[in-house]
């Protein structure tokens, strides 16, 4: 790393001068490997005409390999005060580029933050995700995928696998075909457990979502998201049983989507959703109110 922010003390010192041990109710894993926080920002793609934010930044080592991509900002949501005390000397080393949020990243609209400040260009995630809320936060981002030029985050392998999940795999469900009727999802690489501190009993992979400026199939989300939830909610059973949570007669819908009444969730892919989503937006403005 090059200028003030290579002149910082290693993360190991940082962590111990302000008692980070990482607490297990936060979801924390401390990356310190800083070739890899530099990977990471690098499979972010081109940082310097965007704002980026960071969620859980903990000790800033992925904080530091941001503004040294040469982010045009960053902000740094982080709900744990004593990660706070520790990022301050980064906002001086990042030349004012760096702000820093004390706030739970499920209760704060950082994109509405930046817009409000005045910020005109595109938006970036960029994250080692906190455990225990990954999954929540990414479907939260994919409720507005138009509003963030891109999505680099850090997550347990499984939940990357779900992510990029192909039909008739056990890791396929209603995540995968959610986030790739929004997003083009590319898994970047793999990170071991003896890379964090505490290392984690599972590997950590690095996955980009990409959002597409219009999905590849025609649905109201609504209804794509009711249907997938009603298929994969018994996802053993045919659709023609699932199908009934709806409440409606799942038969029609089928028929008209060009499924198989004895086709399961898992073998259907993103078209076929749509379609059985189409089908019950239909029938439902056609039932009397």
């Amino acid at each position: 790393m090059s200028g003030s922010i290579a002149d910082l003390p290693p993360l190991r010192e940082v962590i111990a001068a302000h008692g980070l041990t990482a607490i297990k109710g936060l979801g924390q894993h401390f990356l310190l490997d800083l070739n890899l926080t530099a990977k990471i920002a690098r499979a972010a793609g081109d940082l310097t005409a965007c704002a980026v934010i960071e969620v859980g930044p903990g000790p800033g080592g992925l904080t530091r390999a941001i503004l040294d991509a040469g982010a045009a900002k960053l902000v740094a949501i982080e709900r744990d005060a004593r990660c706070i005390a520790a990022l301050q000397p980064l906002i001086e080393a990042g030349d004012g580029r760096l702000a820093i949020l004390e706030a739970d990243a499920m209760e704060v609209d950082a994109v509405a933050l930046l817009r409000a400040q005045g910020w005109q260009g595109p938006i970036k995630v960029v994250a080692n995700l906190p455990y225990n809320v990954g999954t929540a936060l990414i479907l939260d981002w994919l409720e507005r995928p138009a509003d963030l030029a891109g999505i680099t985050v850090l997550v347990q392998k499984e939940v990357a696998e779900r992510l990029a999940a192909q039909p008739r795999s056990k890791a396929y469900g209603r995540l995968s075909v959610l986030a790739q009727w929004l997003c083009e999802v590319d898994l970047a690489f793999d990170i071991g457990p003896r890379a964090f501190t505490p290392p984690p009993q599972v590997t950590s992979t690095v996955v980009n979502l990409i959002p597409r400026a219009v999905p590849p199939h025609a649905a109201l989300r609504a209804d794509l998201e009711a249907v997938s939830k009603a298929a994969f909610g018994q996802r053993r059973k045919m659709l023609r049983a699932s199908l009934k949570a709806l409440g409606v007669d799942p038969l029609p819908l089928l028929e008209q989507a060009g499924v198989a009444p004895t086709a399961r969730a898992e073998e259907l892919d993103v078209a076929a959703f749509c379609r059985l989503a189409n089908a019950y937006g239909a029938t439902k403005a056609n039932q009397p109110s």
